[in-house]
């Protein structure tokens, strides 16, 4: 079985991607995932802004590697 390059970028984004999801601190609580939180619209600062920037690059990434990977 051959493996090519974009199964191997599929594959680290996927799990530095869980990781980055993982990491993230908003909505701790499972009644926040419902809307049972509290918070009021607030804004991403420092680190939090920085996780929540790499995730969104890191499913980019991701999302790209699956569809060359499927054209290639």
């Amino acid at each position: 079985m051959s493996l090519s390059i974009w199964n191997y970028i599929t594959i680290g984004s996927m799990v530095f991607m869980t990781i980055l999801i993982l990491v993230q601190t908003r909505g701790a609580s499972l009644g926040a995932g419902i809307g049972g939180s509290a918070e009021v619209n607030t804004t991403r600062r420092g680190t939090d802004k920085t996780i929540y920037q790499l995730t969104i690059i890191s499913a980019l990434v991701f999302a790209l590697s699956l569809i060359f990977g499927v054209l290639s």
